[in-house]
């Protein structure tokens, strides 16, 4: 089994939010994602999604999008970005998946030797401890709480020989790649990749691929990676 990631899909069935008006390298985005996903992913592979799937603002909009991916090759696992408003409760979300088609929330789960987890993720301060405001830093006290409670999932269904990916759709440390609450907890839980997504545009400088204290951390945001699935495993 290989493992892919691509984030950001930011697809619109049902609205009409197109992003080619970000500039060219959207245009036709979908399309290019499914002519290399098909290229690559057989039905024995996975395809992990950070985040910010859909541009629906209800389940009823998000469900063609949903479809259209689960339509695709191969098992996929997906977590809540910032934009995915249609996100309801986790079991009605799971309900609308089709497939070997599955959503993350605070917990994990095994696909053959791999673990996945994952949650959403908050917004990294780039000095550290310095939050815009006491809400800021409330969100993400809450999201360091809410990965502690993915990764402690995860290690009660951890076996030897098991290889840890955490999902995440936030970046897990600053501009300067520092330290932070996130990067401490996938260090001490030995975790041996984190995908993440949430970064577009031409200004955008991060590195697609950081090496940092045992860790492998891979930029998936479908624009930063040219509309290609990365493999990460």
């Amino acid at each position: 089994m290989r493992v892919f990631a691509i984030g950001d899909l930011h697809l619109d069935s049902a609205v009409d939010k197109p992003m080619d008006v970000f500039g060219p390298g959207w245009d036709d985005h979908f399309e290019r994602i499914c002519a290399d996903w098909r290229a690559k992913v057989t039905d024995d592979d996975l395809v992990l999604i950070p985040g910010d799937i859909s541009w629906g603002m209800r389940t009823s909009e998000a469900q063609p999008d949903l479809d259209l991916i689960a339509a695709l090759p191969g098992k996929k696992i997906i977590i809540r970005g910032n934009h995915d408003y249609w996100w309801d409760s986790i079991s009605r979300v799971r309900a609308m998946l089709k497939g070997e088609f599955f959503a993350l929330q605070n917990d994990a789960m095994r696909i053959q030797n791999i673990l996945v987890c994952g949650t959403r993720g908050w917004t990294v301060p780039n000095v550290p401890g310095e939050f815009k405001d006491d809400d800021d830093k409330k969100i993400y006290d809450r999201e360091v709480i809410r990965m502690q409670l993915a990764l402690d999932d995860m290690a009660t269904k951890r076996q030897d020989g098991d290889q840890c990916i955490a999902m995440i759709h936030y970046p897990p440390f600053n501009v300067k790649i520092e330290d932070s609450d996130f990067t401490r907890l996938f260090e001490k839980h030995k975790i041996d990749v984190v995908v993440y997504g949430h970064l577009h545009g031409k200004g955008c400088r991060a590195c697609k691929f950081v090496q940092k204290n045992g860790v492998k951390y891979y930029l998936t945001s479908c624009d930063q990676v040219n509309c290609e699935l990365v493999e990460i495993l």
